[in-house]
């Protein structure tokens, strides 16, 4: 058991490293980055799954319309919304507004099946995103008339679009897949998708110089061996011991790894807003996907 709580740990460091690692090489265009670690990432997972996925082909085949969707909005375009955000928003309000995600998708996997929500999950649903705006906004919130918008916080919406849809493709298909053999496949289409988009984005904006010294190159690495495959493997593994709901809680501790890190590394300040903000997504998050409020929801499909 201490195992599994252990390994969620280094989950969440590694997730929040993705954020903390897309802030400090965004001289690099948003989808270069996303590009070379999904590269990366294929070249790294590709020896241990290659054969499974063939082997497996008649089950892509088979359900290539689902497993298409999850693959364009949890592997491509997920991450590619993030390292966009984060060319104008700062590491603190991407991982904030990241935590919001699994209380959006309790909400839009009951809109899309007609469930009723428990009382207690909307609330979740409600405090959650009004605390993410909080973060977001600051001291702005009390005065609208001179706001500014950061288009970065937009561009997340995306991030969070994606992965409320590809979160609930992945309950209903994902058991239909071997897990590496899945990554391999998604990982590969994603490099193929990315290709001309990226083409497209140098053509308006420049080839991008990979000459930044090292840190180019290790920060890629680093997104395209431990997010994408190091952290997939210790939470598969947590979720085995723990079970998928407890072991999701325990990425609430995403934005605090972030908010530490921006603020050793990448030189953020942390104010009361953010601290405040952050326990309210947390809260309402709880709220949202607590044990008795999943079973209230399922028990409502049976009905």
């Amino acid at each position: 058991m201490l195992k599994a709580y252990i390994l969620m740990i280094f989950v969440a460091i590694f997730y929040s490293g993705n954020i903390l690692v897309g802030k400090a090489i965004n001289d690099l265009p948003p989808v270069t980055i996303a590009f070379f670690r999904l590269l990366l990432a294929f070249v790294f997972v590709a020896p241990l799954a290659i054969r499974q996925a063939w082997h497996s082909r008649h089950v892509f085949l088979s359900m290539k319309g689902p497993f298409l969707l999850m693959t364009l909005s949890g592997v491509t375009f997920f991450n590619t919304f993030i390292y966009g955000s984060l060319q104008f928003t700062t590491a603190t309000n991407v991982a904030v507004l990241e935590t919001v995600i699994p209380a959006l998708t309790v909400v839009l996997g009951a809109l899309l099946i007609q469930e009723r929500l428990p009382k207690s999950a909307i609330a979740g649903t409600v405090l959650s995103i009004a605390s993410a705006i909080y973060v977001v906004l600051g001291s702005q919130l009390f005065t609208m008339g001179s706001m500014q918008w950061n288009p970065g916080d937009f561009i997340m919406a995306g991030a969070i679009i994606c992965w409320s849809v590809y979160s609930i493709m992945v309950k209903k298909y994902m058991a239909f897949f071997k897990p590496f053999a899945a990554l391999v496949v998604m990982t590969g289409i994603s490099v193929i998708v990315l290709f001309p988009v990226m083409l497209v984005e140098w053509a308006i904006i420049g080839v991008p110089s990979l000459s930044g010294g090292s840190e180019h190159w290790l920060g890629l690495v680093y997104l395209g061996l431990f997010p994408s495959l190091i952290a997939l493997i210790f939470y598969n593994e947590a979720v085995g011991i723990l079970g998928a709901s407890r072991a999701s809680v325990m990425l609430n501790l995403l934005p605090v790894f972030t908010m530490l890190g921006a603020f050793l590394w990448l030189g953020e300040s942390i104010t009361t807003h953010h601290i405040a903000g952050t326990a309210g997504v947390i809260f309402g998050v709880w709220l949202t996907t607590k044990k008795a409020n999943i079973n209230k929801i399922r028990d409502s499909e049976q009905v």
